[in-house]
């Protein structure tokens, strides 16, 4: 994968915790229990897709300017992207993306658990 400074640009982020769902093999990360991106693996533990959640109308205008980014694997369509790992987005782009993708589930928290999640990180 190309993108090897995700992992900790992920887990910089206020309340992110990750995991492994074996099952999938992927490392989920999370915001207040919710996933707001993946890291979807092959059966050799080599990074195929990165999957975030989006705005609709964003997600359909990023999957037009880049060939790499295409609708959910195994996800919602509509809500859903993944970025393949070893493709052409720019690195700001994809940064950008997962920033988009953590603000857009942070958001649908409720406003206490966000106020918990923002102050923590402040601690």
């Amino acid at each position: 994968m190309k993108y090897t400074w995700l992992d900790a640009y992920l887990k910089e982020k206020p309340g992110v915790t990750s995991d492994l769902q074996k099952e999938w093999n992927w490392i989920r990360y999370h915001i207040g229990g919710k996933m707001f991106a993946a890291v979807c693996r092959n059966d050799f533990d080599e990074p195929v897709f990165i999957t975030l959640k989006l705005e609709p109308s964003w997600g359909e205008f990023m999957r037009k300017q880049y060939e790499d980014i295409i609708p959910g694997y195994y996800m919602n369509k509509v809500h859903w992207n993944s970025v393949k790992a070893d493709g052409e987005v720019p690195d700001d782009v994809l940064k950008d993306l997962l920033d988009k993708s953590y603000q857009t589930v942070l958001s649908g928290l409720s406003k206490k658990k966000q106020k918990e999640i923002l102050e923590e990180n402040i601690s």
